[in-house]
């Protein structure tokens, strides 16, 4: 058995409100494989927005470890951390992040930037990302003159540029009608056939559906973590 891409040992994270803590995470163990498909889910306050930003390298656990890709993360310092960050996580998030005055394949080449890559290299693979998430006819349109299914798909192609080993989905479709939220969860099952890892943290049921595996979060510890039996 190959070493997981994710392997979690008892992570907690607390919080400091004024002089009382608030135990958010109370010791999660987790692995999950290369080329997994994952749903976390979660009544709001199960932990699941901070197991999120803990496993996106968004911040660090209070105490336990996190091995990512053979890496551990979990006592990195803040610019090791953004490093990870670019080259091994590609975040989507509900609310698009888009720089609004910016085209789509400028944003969509800019974590590339940070990897330092050629403006000519940017554009090939921006290009190329855009074309696969069936936008190669708006890349020189900024955010405004796109719709909010179109807006995603910018956002999810610029979460692939890097090729990293987690693709990281927070409510990807929060913002969306049922139609459109169909068509970008359909874009994910793609994603996930080329071989990225997804996780994907929603609060919806008919969401967490399209994912292999679910994971169920309450009170800070794990509930239920299970194959989904839609496919096997």
């Amino acid at each position: 058995m190959a070493n997981p891409l994710i392997n979690i040992k008892a992570l907690k994270r607390d919080f400091q409100l004024g002089s009382e803590t608030i135990y958010v995470l109370k010791g999660i163990d987790l692995q999950i494989n290369k080329g997994e498909y994952v749903a976390l889910m979660g009544p709001s306050g199960s932990g699941k927005s901070t197991l999120m930003n803990l496993l996106g390298c968004l911040d660090t656990p209070t105490s336990g470890t996190y091995i990512l890709n053979g890496k551990d993360v979990s006592q990195m310092h803040d610019d090791d951390l953004a490093e990870i960050r670019n080259k091994e996580i590609g975040f989507v998030f509900q609310t698009f992040n888009l720089l609004p005055r910016t085209t789509a394949l400028d944003n969509v080449a800019l974590p590339m930037i940070y990897a330092g890559y050629s403006k000519s290299e940017r554009n090939q693979r921006a290009s190329e990302v855009l074309t696969q998430v069936n936008l190669a006819d708006r890349m020189d349109h900024q955010p405004n003159q796109l719709s909010g299914g179109q807006r995603q798909r910018v956002a999810i192609a610029r979460a692939l540029v890097n090729k990293p080993s987690i693709i990281l989905a927070d409510e990807p479709t929060g913002n969306l009608d049922s139609k459109t939220s169909v068509e970008i969860m359909n874009l994910f099952n793609e994603i996930h056939k080329n071989g990225n890892t997804v996780i994907l943290v929603t609060h919806e049921e008919d969401i967490a559906q399209y994912a292999h595996r679910i994971i169920r979060l309450r009170d800070g510890i794990i509930e239920s973590d299970t194959q989904n039996t839609n496919h096997l």
